[in-house]
């Protein structure tokens, strides 16, 4: 549904959220490590969420990234995934075509537009403070 930089993003983002959330800054091969995700990879996807002013950037010997813990409850998980793909999950078409619509549909048209607002609506009620929690709390995991 994703693609791969999306996935490590929101993943990065995440134990971002859940660092800071206890005071932390973390450095960028922490965060590959805790994603399971190539460094270099890493860096070029936390660059994009830094320009989207989703992560704070801090450069230096005691530098990472953070995000202050006032932005937590008003990052949504939709702004992660618009920054780094783009609106095409919840604009595009299930198969690809370039024109789908309610009057030229695709034959997966009516099935995808609910499954469509439904991620839409489930990304943006998921906000970063409450995600976070759950991993704090040991709910959820980033990774097996």
């Amino acid at each position: 549904m994703f693609s791969k930089s999306c996935e490590y993003g929101i993943k990065a983002t995440l134990f971002i959220a859940q660092k800071s959330q206890q005071g932390e800054r973390v450095p960028l091969k922490e965060i590959a490590a805790a994603i399971d995700s190539p460094i270099a990879f890493t860096a070029k996807i936390l660059q994009i969420l830094a320009k989207a002013n989703i992560v704070d950037s801090t450069k230096g010997p005691n530098g990472g990234f953070e995000i202050e813990e006032v932005r937590l409850p008003n990052i949504t998980l939709k702004q992660i995934v618009q920054a780094i793909d783009g609106d095409g999950v919840f604009e595009g078409c299930a198969l690809g075509l370039s024109i789908c619509n309610a009057n030229e549909p695709c034959p997966m048209h009516n099935q995808f537009v609910i499954i469509r607002n439904q991620l839409n609506e489930t990304l943006s009620s998921s906000n970063l403070l409450n995600v976070a929690m759950d991993l704090n709390l040991g709910l959820t995991v980033l990774k097996r």
